[in-house]
């Protein structure tokens, strides 16, 4: 990505307070900057990004070789209240480059982005001085983009040259340079920037191909649907990518419940062909609630069976015990008996 230090020149005229682009010419031209300048930062942290104006008593500089989106947002308010009187805008591009020469790191490359609202008066009007100015910025090896929206677009002569278009062709070198029209729309004068030739360079830093949003709409549409989902991947990619993912996460949707309405809207199969089935599963199931009384009926019959094993059973027991008891007690009578015979013989 462009390895740049990059001086905004904003237009702060008394022009800026139409209301042509939403809300006024110069919140329009804000927002324009604040995106020019996260670009910038995004595609490379090296880069530095300062913001001057060139109206009201005349062309200052705000801020100068910055990275903090604080001290922009800062200069943007103290302009804000500096609105008023007429542009001059070659003593701004000069005290432009002028702040660009002093820049801390000398391998950024140069570049000025002027943002013109206004007509043209004075030297800027003159073709001879701005060819002149342009030609000591190439010699310098500054690149220098101009986007002209509300008065500031001028009408085109026959040859179909402006003013503005020969001084950025008079300092182009190598297509670093490069004129921008932007005429009142229903898109924010921001998206138009950030999709311009002027961030062509640095506005792909992160940002999937896929959603990088191509110059100009389609044909057949209109400018509205340029981006797919009203959305500049450019400026917000993670909003872009994660609309792309909700929207491929409905189609899924759509297609599942298309698929289930299909399925249900068959036709049924016909009566007789339902009764059969119907049929079999009732004999299915009286043949089971047949097999679970039989099986119940084994089950008491096996109980009976078996109290009346344990009563045979009891009574051998018994018997076993009275003839053991008598064989007991026939054995102690015959030793009894035999007792008194020895005695008898004895005495």
């Amino acid at each position: 990505m462009p390895l740049e230090a990059t001086m905004m020149i904003i237009d702060n005229s008394e022009y800026m307070r139409n209301g042509d682009y939403q809300p006024t010419r110069f919140h329009a031209q804000t927002d324009a900057v604040t995106t020019v300048f996260q670009t910038k930062i995004d595609s490379n942290p090296e880069n530095t990004v300062g913001v001057m104006t060139m109206a009201g008593k005349g062309p200052e500089v705000l801020v100068t070789h910055t990275k903090d989106i604080g001290q922009i947002l800062q200069g943007l308010h103290v302009a804000s209240s500096k609105v008023g009187g007429e542009i001059d805008i070659p003593t701004a591009i000069a005290i432009a480059q002028l702040a660009l020469k002093h820049r801390e790191n000398k391998n950024l490359r140069q570049r000025i982005i002027v943002f013109v609202g206004s007509p043209l008066d004075g030297q800027a009007s003159d073709e001879k001085s701005m060819v002149k100015l342009a030609k000591k910025l190439k010699k310098n090896n500054v690149a220098i983009d101009v986007a002209c929206f509300g008065d500031g677009i001028e009408e085109t002569s026959e040859d179909g040259k402006t003013v503005l278009r020969t001084f950025v062709e008079s300092a182009n070198s190598g297509d670093n340079s490069h004129l921008v029209i932007i005429p009142p729309s229903s898109r924010l004068l921001s998206e138009q920037v950030a999709t311009s030739a002027i961030l062509a360079a640095d506005r792909g830093a992160g940002i999937p191909d896929e959603l990088i949003p191509r110059d100009g709409p389609a044909a057949g549409t209109s400018s509205t649907n340029e981006f797919e989902f009203g959305v500049d991947p450019s400026i917000d990619p993670e909003l872009a990518m994660a609309l792309r993912m909700s929207m491929q996460e409905a189609q899924a949707r759509e297609a599942a419940e298309a698929a289930a309405a299909q399925s249900s809207s068959q036709p049924k199969p016909a009566d007789s062909s339902t009764a059969q089935p119907a049929t079999a599963e009732d004999e299915e199931d009286e043949e089971l609630r047949k097999a679970l009384a039989m099986s119940e009926e084994k089950d008491v019959e096996m109980e009976d069976d078996e109290f009346d094993d344990d009563e045979e059973d009891d009574e051998e027991g018994e018997e076993e015990e009275e003839d053991e008891e008598a064989a007991i007690a026939r054995a102690i009578e015959m030793s009894m008996q035999d007792q008194k015979e020895q005695d008898a013989k004895k005495k």
